[in-house]
């Protein structure tokens, strides 16, 4: 299904793709449509999902409401693609669809657009749902503090939530498109690249979207694989970007810092494994670049007691857990 061209462009194009969320599509469009900004088109994009029938079955009473397409799988990063390549709006705005929006989410986006015409990327904190002891806020797990300019996006001081994201299709496109080459982090790796390009990113700190955590199958489950993700891109953006000054300075010393904590992920897999000496191997590579207290103590316990050490594995994950989850908390897919 494709848009009627005769039409006038709506405003806004929401991109919503879908993989194996059947069941939780209607949720994700019921938010769209309850939203108090009218001005915009909703634009499902089928990524070769093997769901597919229950998928259109669950789209069926939106169908004349929305654009539908239908392709090959490509990830989320192609699905997007696919997507903003046939939008005629000005603006385009992400949303998983086992996300949802609250009410005022495009209205408080656009409005922020209005007051500062000179913004082409905006976001907005988040309700993080589907951990059984509590709900939190994106930005209490992932604070956003000062303006998100590249430097604030590669050192973290700003994560950004991609389905609170409403961007100018122009700033994407200058940027080149999400990067379908990339498993994991597209989207960070999207953001980080719009700054580079001159992109002025703003953000608000209501929240104003639900972002679901956790669903099985999700790219993000694996610490170890994320790390690495990121590890990767920030390697990349060293071969690819004209880098100079203080912008290769910073993505320098966050590449070897995210290094270090893959190497820490790594190495906490080798213990559960029993894996005592490649644990060891990994641990002490990390910890040339980390040289913590802790690290060191774990790398003597390995030495004297290497299965009482394992024991302390979860202890250890506890303390690490909450700095890494800060660390990766701006990137889902």
């Amino acid at each position: 299904m494709q848009a009627d061209q005769s039409n006038p462009a709506p405003k806004v194009s929401v991109i919503i793709p879908s993989y194996k969320t059947a069941d939780l599509i209607a949720a994700c469009l019921d938010s769209v449509f309850a939203q108090t900004y009218s001005d915009f088109v909703a634009i499902v994009v089928n990524d070769g999902s093997p769901d597919t029938a229950e998928l259109e079955k669950a789209l069926a009473p939106y169908l004349d409401r929305i654009v539908y397409i239908k392709q090959e799988n490509k990830r989320a990063a192609g699905a997007r693609n696919n997507a903003i390549r046939q939008a005629r709006s000005e603006f385009v705005a992400f949303l998983d669809s086992d996300d949802t929006w609250m009410p005022d989410h495009l209205a408080s986006q656009m409005k922020l657009f209005a007051d500062d015409p000179t913004l082409d990327l905006v976001y907005s904190n988040a309700l993080l749902v589907g951990n059984p002891e509590k709900e939190s806020e994106f930005m209490e797990q992932c604070p956003s503090a000062g303006q998100a300019t590249f430097d604030a996006l590669i050192e973290e001081r700003c994560q950004i939530p991609i389905s609170t994201v409403v961007a100018r299709k122009i700033a994407l496109v200058r940027a080149g498109l999400f990067d379908e080459k990339l498993p994991r982090c597209d989207d960070y790796d999207m953001w980080v690249r719009s700054a580079f390009s001159g992109a002025k990113i703003g953000y608000s700190r209501k929240v104003q979207a639900r972002l679901f955590i956790g669903r099985p199958g999700s790219l993000g489950v694996s610490r170890a694989r994320m790390a690495e993700a990121y590890w990767n891109i920030l390697e990349k953006f060293k071969q690819t970007l004209p880098l100079k000054g203080t912008d290769r300075d910073v993505v320098e010393k966050r590449a070897s810092e995210i290094r270090a904590m893959y190497l820490v992920e790594e190495g906490k897999c080798d213990l559960q494994q029993r894996q005592f000496d490649k644990a060891r191997e990994h641990f002490a590579e990390a910890n040339q670049s980390l040289g913590e207290t802790r690290l060191k103590l774990l790398l003597l316990g390995l030495k004297i007691a290497p299965n009482a050490t394992r024991k302390l594995a979860s202890l250890w994950s506890r303390v690490r857990n909450g700095a890494f989850m800060s660390s990766f908390g701006g990137a889902r897919t």
